[in-house]
């Protein structure tokens, strides 16, 4: 990515765009090789604070909590006073798989963030609350 092609907003969009989604794909590879077998069958979504967090349909998330249930990561019980509803809960081993997960890839981006020089960690440092920011638009 050149100065030249993120000197437009439509260019820095762009380039934005394809970096964080290879980003994104990698940490999921990660997850893939060196995760346990059960993470490389869930999504993020999946293990996420469901529909309202991740901006989900309820029909999606319907099928992910059925998944996650049927493997034992989250608990359905009726609301005690509001049959409409359910509760959920996540179960010990879904809170770990979570855990585990997210170590497993902080701990691939951690080195390769080791592979940058300082000054370019301090742009992504600078950086980070500011794609935040545009990751909760």
């Amino acid at each position: 990515m050149t100065t030249l092609q993120t000197r437009s907003d439509a260019g820095l969009a762009s380039a934005l765009r394809i970096s964080v989604s290879r980003l994104a794909r990698r940490l999921r590879v990660e997850r893939a090789v060196h995760g346990a077998p059960a993470l490389s069958e869930l999504s993020d979504t999946q293990l996420g604070a469901l529909a309202e967090h991740e901006k989900v349909q309820p029909p999606s998330m319907t099928r992910v909590i059925a998944v996650l249930e049927q493997r034992n990561l989250v608990m359905r019980a009726a609301h005690a006073t509001d049959k409409r509803q359910v509760m959920l809960t996540v179960t010990d081993e879904g809170r770990d798989l979570v855990h585990q997960s997210r170590r497993l890839r902080d701990a691939w981006l951690a080195r390769r963030l080791r592979e940058l020089t300082p000054a370019e960690r301090a742009k992504l440092r600078a950086a980070a609350p500011i794609l935040e920011k545009l990751s909760q638009s």
